[in-house]
C-alpha cells in the first residue's frame, strides 16, 4: 500500500509557497497550509489552485494560525497528521526587520522553536516519522567569511531576520542531533519570480518599469546600488527543498546559482528590455539604506548538486525578463520582440511604435 504523502506548509501564501504547493499538489500529495487571519484576503498567489475542501478529491487545505502560537501549531499537527513539514512562514523582509525586531525574531527565531518542538511530541506520542524542512537564507552569511559561501563558512549576521535564522538554523540541526529528527536547512541565497513580495528589490524594479512605460509612475526610489547578490529562480529552489526531504539522510545544503551580480546589473538588464535607460529614472533615497549592509553574497551549491542531483535551469538572465515581461503583462502591456509595447491585447488592430519606451495605447 502507498504511504499517504501529506505536506504541511507555513508561510504557504508566499512566494515559495505558492510554487512548492503547486509542485507537491503534481506530485500526488495533499498539502495543508497555515495562514494568519487577517480582515482582508491574502491568498492571491494560491488561488488558482484552490478547491473547495468539501469537494471528495480536494487535496489542498488551509489552516488558520501564526508561528507566534504554538497551541495552534500542535493542535494543526494533531488535526493534519502529516509526513513532512516545510516552514517556510517569516517576517522575511530584512529592511523592516530592522524596525520591527522583536516580532520578526518571534516569527522566524523562536517560531521555529515551537514548531521543532510540536514535532517532537508529536512523533514522541504517536510514533510517527515527519520530515522537517527549515527555510535557511543567505543573510546568515552577512559580513561575508569566504568566498563563495558555503555549508562550513562561518555565519556572521547583519540584521535582526538574519540573527534570527541563524538560531533557526542551529535549533534545527540541535533537534537532528539530540533526538534523531529528520531534519534539513536549506540555506537558499536569493530567488526571485514574478509572485515575488513587491517590495522586495527585484519585483520593485520590474513592477517600476511596466508602470513607467504605462505612464503611471515617474521616478524609482532605491537606496544601495552597489549590492550584490546570487540571483536564482523560486521554482527551482522549492524543487531542491523537495529534494532534501527525499534523501535518505539529513542535511543542510547550500541553494544557489554560483553567480553574482549586483542590483546596477539588475537595472541595466530589466530597464534594457524596454528600451529604457535606467539611469534616467532611478533615484537615491537613504531610507532605503540598512544600519548594516551586506555587500556580497556567492553561494557555492556543489554539495546539492552532488548529493541531491540538482541543478539551477533558468539563468539571470531569463529570471530578469520572465519577471519583467509578467509585470508588464499585469497592467496589459505586451512586450515584443523589437522592445516595442502594445498596450492591447488585440495584436491586429495594435499600431506598434518603435523607440524607447514606447507604447500604442
Amino acid at each position: 500500500m502507498t504511504q499517504r504523502q501529506c505536506a504541511l506548509i507555513t508561510g504557504i501564501t508566499g512566494q515559495d509557497g505558492s510554487y512548492l504547493s503547486e509542485f507537491l499538489l503534481e506530485k500526488g500529495y495533499e498539502v495543508h497550509g497555515i495562514i494568519r487571519r487577517t480582515s482582508t484576503f491574502n491568498t492571491d498567489r494560491i488561488d488558482h489552485i484552490y478547491e473547495d475542501p468539501h469537494k471528495e478529491d480536494a487535496r489542498l487545505f488551509l489552516h488558520y494560525g501564526d508561528l507566534t502560537d504554538g497551541t495552534t501549531l500542535r493542535r494543526i499537527l494533531e488535526e493534519v497528521q502529516p509526513t513532512e513539514i516545510y516552514n517556510l512562514g517569516a517576517q522575511s523582509h530584512v529592511r523592516v526587520s530592522f524596525d520591527a525586531p522583536e516580532y520578526t525574531v518571534d516569527a522566524v527565531g523562536m517560531g521555529t522553536l515551537r514548531l521543532l518542538e510540536a514535532i517532537r511530541d508529536y512523533q514522541r506520542r504517536t510514533g510517527a516519522q515527519v520530515r522537517f524542512y527549515q527555510a535557511g537564507s543567505s543573510e546568515m552569511f552577512g559580513l561575508v567569511q569566504e568566498v563563495p559561501q558555503r555549508e562550513s563558512t562561518p555565519f556572521y549576521p547583519r540584521s535582526p531576520y538574519a540573527c534570527a535564522k541563524v538560531y533557526a538554523h542551529w535549533q534545527t540541526v540541535n533537534y537532528r542531533e539530540s533526538y534523531g529528527m529528520f531534519a534539513c536547512n536549506g540555506i537558499l541565497f536569493n530567488h526571485e519570480s514574478p509572485r515575488r513580495g513587491e517590495t522586495f528589490v527585484t519585483r520593485k524594479i520590474t513592477r517600476a518599469i511596466a508602470r513607467i512605460v504605462a505612464g503611471q509612475q515617474k521616478k524609482l526610489y532605491m537606496g544601495n546600488l552597489d549590492s550584490k547578490r546570487d540571483w536564482g529562480y523560486a521554482k527551482d529552489y522549492v524543487r531542491a527543498m523537495w529534494m532534501m526531504l527525499q534523501h535518505s539522510e539529513p542535511d543542510d545544503y547550500v541553494v544557489a546559482t554560483g553567480e553574482t551580480h549586483s542590483i546596477r546589473e539588475f537595472l541595466d538588464l530589466a530597464f534594457s528590455y524596454v528600451n529604457l535607460d535606467w539611469q534616467n529614472y532611478v533615484e537615491f533615497d537613504e531610507r532605503y539604506l540598512r544600519p548594516a549592509e551586506v555587500d556580497l553574497l556567492i553561494g557555492d551549491p556543489a554539495k546539492a548538486k552532488q548529493k541531491l542531483g540538482w541543478e539551477p535551469s533558468v539563468t539571470f538572465e531569463q529570471l530578469v525578463q520572465l519577471m519583467v515581461e509578467a509585470d508588464l503583462k499585469a497592467l496589459g502591456l505586451i512586450p515584443l520582440s523589437n522592445g516595442s509595447i502594445v498596450a492591447n491585447a488585440s495584436l491586429e488592430h495594435a499600431t506598434i511604435r518603435q523607440g524607447v519606451g514606447s507604447i500604442s495605447l
